[in-house]
């Protein structure tokens, strides 16, 4: 039996309850999820030690293969884990995410290892501090094991970096893993982290995990905190507004898990906002407005059959589930092109393009091709109309409190074809238009594995009202728990 059949058959199975997890030998610590090394740590079952060195060695079996991890911080991890086993050893306080290992994109800050942007202009960009996300991941017990790959500035939904090379999609290497956080999403779905770091500006938590199967949360604007010792000035405004930071994990417990973790106060975010989590509680059934074709266009028949299968897993759970376009996608989408688009011409690209790599470079010019330019009139009046799509969705959340569709309207593309001219690019854009329409709008939203067609993982999106994470986490967990997991896999 070939591979593809085999994890066609895998799918299958755990769609109709036969498998709800990856099997499990005892011995292979790193197919654990963050929450079972948690529970294994703290019982003394396993060893904190045992932890990272099994995932160090993971990646060293594996990673040569899909090129995800960028720098092994094997000698800091063990020691953080043999102080991680001493506490523990002595009856002290530990934390949510006790011994848990792992990754972090290249650009996260990491304290005594560089930020490089994935490029080679940035190889050594040491920051003086940790992000804001990872000190208090490190003060809830988790500990860094690696750095990942990105594209050069994450300004491409492929990962390939002038500084590293390319990323490879372990279930099918001719298919892309998703960008900018596709060093992460590789390195969950091949078992070579339990938890990864991402960040999304428009898809780079939720495109990587489509491609790559595994799960993520994109937060509300304002959830997580950010900072850089290494900015050299204030980002633009879109950056400001439509930009988060977010936790990826193989199961939707390690996301809610990782995300509580990092979601305190940090004074240098002066827009971190206090919102509870979780929110209240809402009267039962909860109403799902099920989109396979956001905003109309096109769909994949892959894509619209993971979005149906999710939807019949949210029906037997217990949500009230119903075909429904939510308001104006297309004009979200369009909006958020128009306002990053004008950001990037007169803010950011004349200050990068000469760092960045001959492919990035060649996305980035033919992609801005298509982007239509605006004068001052047309960006100050584009934040204005963003306030009325933004009602639109408010008064659409009062009915429908989460909405269910896509990623992507298409599978993982051919690896190159973001290179292939405006038009190729262009469709890209497209297929993403629910994704950059949440980024917009600064709302919530999940992805979740549902599982397998023609080889590739198939994913969904759930997206909530401002600050209800736990309503699309909770969604997200019912889909998981009816269609099982996807990952750890080993790379095709």
């Amino acid at each position: 039996m070939n591979r593809r059949r085999f994890l066609e058959m895998s799918a299958a199975a755990a769609a109709t309850g036969l498998m709800s997890r990856p099997a499990r030998a005892q011995n292979e610590i790193w197919r654990m999820s963050a929450s079972d090394i948690v529970r294994g740590v703290r019982t003394k079952k396993v060893s904190a030690r045992e932890v990272v060195q099994a995932h160090v060695d993971r990646i060293e079996a594996v990673n040569g293969r899909v090129h995800a991890v960028t720098r092994v911080l094997a000698e800091e991890a063990l020691r953080a884990a043999d102080e991680a086993d001493r506490v523990l050893g002595q009856g002290g306080e530990v934390g949510p995410l006790h011994g848990v290992p792992m990754t972090v994109k290249e650009n996260i800050d990491v304290e005594g290892s560089a930020t490089t942007q994935g490029v080679k202009a940035l190889a050594e960009a040491v920051p003086s501090l940790d992000h804001p996300r990872i000190a208090q991941l490190r003060k809830a017990g988790a500990i860094p094991i690696a750095r990942t790959n990105l594209p050069d500035f994450g300004l491409r939904w492929h990962t390939e970096s002038g500084l590293h090379g390319a990323t490879i999609n372990p279930w099918d290497r001719t298919r892309t893993p998703g960008g900018s956080s596709g060093g992460d999403a590789v390195a969950l779905a091949t078992g070579m982290t339990p938890l990864g770091n991402g960040n999304d500006y428009g898809g780079s938590l939720r495109w990587p995990a489509q491609c790559c199967g595994i799960t993520s949360i994109k937060p509300s604007r304002g959830r997580v905190p950010h900072a850089s010792s290494l900015d050299p000035g204030e980002a633009p405004m879109t950056l400001q507004m439509f930009a988060v930071e977010g936790p990826m994990a193989r199961r939707v417990g390690d996301v809610r898990l990782a995300l509580s973790s990092m979601i305190g106060a940090d004074a240098r975010d002066p827009w971190w906002t206090l919102a509870p989590f979780p929110g209240p509680k809402l009267n039962a059934p909860i109403r799902v407005a099920v989109t396979p074709n956001p905003g109309g266009g096109s769909v994949h028949p892959d894509v619209a059959d993971g979005v149906r299968k999710a939807a019949r897993a949210l029906e037997q759970a217990g949500y009230a589930v119903e075909e429904v376009d939510p308001p104006a996608v297309e004009d979200a989408a369009m909006l958020w092109l128009s306002l990053v688009g004008a950001e990037i011409r007169t803010a950011l690209w004349p200050h990068i393009q000469e760092m960045v790599s001959p492919g990035a470079r060649e996305f980035m010019e033919e992609f801005l091709t298509r982007v239509p330019e605006i004068d001052l009139n047309g960006y100050v009046q584009g934040f204005a109309s963003r306030n009325g799509i933004a009602r639109q969705w408010s008064q659409f959340f009062e009915r429908y409190p989460l909405v269910l569709g896509p990623v992507s309207t298409e599978p993982p593309f051919r690896v190159g074809l973001d290179l292939e001219g405006p038009d190729a690019s262009w469709g890209i854009f497209l297929s993403m238009r629910l994704v950059v329409a949440v980024n917009l709008l600064g709302l919530p939203a999940a992805a979740v594995p549902v599982g397998v067609a023609n080889g590739l993982p198939q994913g969904v999106q759930l997206i909530g009202q401002m600050y209800r994470e736990d309503l699309c986490l909770d969604a997200a967990e019912a889909v998981e728990n009816a269609l099982g997991v996807l990952t750890p896999v080993d790379p095709a």
